[in-house]
């Protein structure tokens, strides 16, 4: 399971896990994470949510596997 802290994505963003909730409909789990940078997009400090399995998972990037999001803190 997912503990509170700092994530690095893969990207290079970083981000602060606020907690796990369920969907309400699916009652799938999914991380509550908050940036921690500016986007001009969406604004200071955006929230997200995400499918606990896909946070969770790997990826591959130039031909090595890493976790889409690695615990930094």
């Amino acid at each position: 399971m997912i503990s509170k802290g700092i994530y690095k994505h893969y990207k290079g963003g970083e981000y602060e896990v606020m907690g796990v909730g369920r969907d309400s409909e699916s009652l799938e789990l999914v991380v509550i994470y908050r940036a921690l940078y500016e986007s001009e997009e969406f604004g200071p400090n955006a929230i997200w949510v995400r499918p606990l399995k896909m946070f969770e998972e790997m990826v591959e990037v130039d031909g090595l596997e890493q976790p889409r999001f690695k615990k930094i803190d």
